[in-house]
């Protein structure tokens, strides 16, 4: 395996800036998207709309996907620096033919990417993702004539019509009747200037860390544990009702309850379901990766989790088969379709906060009402052909157990259950076990990483 990697997948693309992610690279991959998109949708020029999350390199690998973009007679509207969930409602709201975002999640600051969007703001599912794929592979874009070129333009309305699609479904008067204090860890990224307006708004007293959109991460940017010491020490010196973590392009939010107490990713997805089924029950969606904690939350209000592979595509499109109230991902990723049927920090943030004023209970005590598991994510280095032998392998080890091989392999057993895939945005494989009791899940990580390295 190279050392410098270009990650391509269903999320994307995703390389190290100056090294596998170059300005040539970007606009070429943004040319095959284009030219794809003039060939699914029949139109000449496409309309794409583009934003970048606030990483340093960002503005660079946008203008060398406009140049791309440009090239194959797309015409483009910039947004600036704006969340990933953002530049997909912008998509639709513009009645644009697709959507790009400059944005590498939570990967560290020497990484960047691209994410490409439908017109209904999703990521193209497995199959339309490899045809963009194929044609980047393959230099399969068509450059267009001078006469074809089409205007660049920009829009800076991005926050306003994303707050106001979150305050349509939202019980304004009772999140500021309830006047609700939160530390807010922006790391820097894309999502602080417009959670901050999102806080103002609702009355929300907000002490912002982080929320510059520098793109010069203050501590390791993914919203786990041991990167939010600094959120959780927070809280409990400012006396707040929650803390709420973002990763850089505000696609995933995590939870610190008001004894400083880091609650996780897990749990917003949990207790999001919980607020929305009680009021409107109905079916859910979540990928193999996350926990059982919703399905528990789905039976109590009579409703079926129906669960994808990893990846925002696949979720939304099972929202849509089945008309799903609610869904996401176990990393924080919350998808409330009256919104956007995309994962949303914004919009997970703001049905927490509708969840503690309408409740009157704190965030602890919500949490001690949905049933505890314990959940253990591990990761390992990976090498070609180790997939596969990681699905062959696993499978003989719980033959006699339920196995899901939609994406890598799951199995689940009566009171837990592991789950082996290649990660789609890191040249990594991911091992996940849940059970009640944190040694179980290790002991059944450690059960399949011997199976991998006998």
């Amino acid at each position: 395996m190279s050392d410098f990697p270009l990650m391509l997948s269903v999320s994307g693309m995703r390389g190290l800036i100056g090294r596998s992610l170059t300005p040539p690279v970007a606009a070429r991959y943004a040319a095959a998207f284009g030219s794809w998109l003039r060939q699914s949708t029949g139109e000449a020029h496409p309309h794409v709309v583009i934003g970048r999350d606030s990483r340093p390199s960002g503005l660079l690998v946008q203008q060398a996907a406009v140049a791309g973009l440009v090239a194959v007679g797309c015409r483009v509207t910039t947004l600036g620096i704006v969340t990933t969930p953002s530049v997909a409602i912008m998509t639709e709201h513009r009645h644009a033919h697709g959507g790009m975002v400059i944005t590498a999640s939570h990967n560290p600051i020497i990484w960047n990417g691209i994410k490409a969007l439908r017109a209904d703001g999703v990521a193209p599912p497995p199959e339309q993702a490899a045809q963009i794929i194929q044609r980047f592979h393959d230099d399969q874009v068509d450059y267009v004539d001078v006469t074809q070129l089409q205007p660049i333009d920009h829009d800076d309305t991005t926050t306003d019509v994303h707050l106001q699609r979150i305050f349509d479904h939202l019980d304004v008067e009772a999140i500021r009747k309830r006047k609700i204090k939160v530390v807010l860890d922006s790391v820097c990224g894309a999502g602080g200037p417009a959670t901050a307006v999102m806080m103002r708004e609702l009355g929300v007293e907000l002490v912002h860390l982080y929320g510059e959109p520098t793109g010069i991460f203050p501590h390791t940017p993914e919203p786990t544990a041991e990167n939010l010491t600094g959120l959780a020490a927070a809280v409990k010196e400012h006396g707040a009702d929650i803390g709420m973590a973002q990763d850089p392009d505000a696609d995933r939010l995590a939870l610190v309850d008001e004894t400083g107490r880091y609650i996780g990713e897990e749990y917003t997805l949990a207790l999001s379901a919980l607020h929305v089924m009680s009021r409107t029950p109905g079916p859910a969606a979540a990928n193999l990766s996350t926990s059982r904690m919703i399905d528990d939350i789905a039976e109590r209000f009579g409703g079926l989790v129906h669960r994808t592979p990893v990846g925002e595509a696949s979720v939304a499109a099972m929202m849509r088969q089945h008309d799903a109230v609610i869904g996401g991902e176990g990393n924080g990723g919350i998808i409330w379709p009256k919104v956007i049927c995309v994962r949303d920090s914004l919009a997970g943030a703001a049905l927490m906060l509708e969840l503690l004023a309408t409740t009157g209970k704190s965030l602890s005590q919500l949490v001690a009402d949905i049933p505890a598991y314990s959940i253990v994510k591990q990761k390992l280095p990976i090498e070609p052909g180790m997939a596969d032998r990681a699905i062959e392998q696993v499978g003989k080890l719980f033959a006699d157990d339920r196995i899901d091989l939609q994406d890598g392999i799951r199995v689940d057993l009566a009171d837990s259950w592991v789950h082996v895939r290649p990660s789609n945005t890191e040249p990594i494989l991911r091992i996940i076990a849940e059970a009640p009791r944190e040694d179980d899940a290790n002991a059944l990580i450690q059960k399949v990483r011997e199976a991998l390295n006998p």
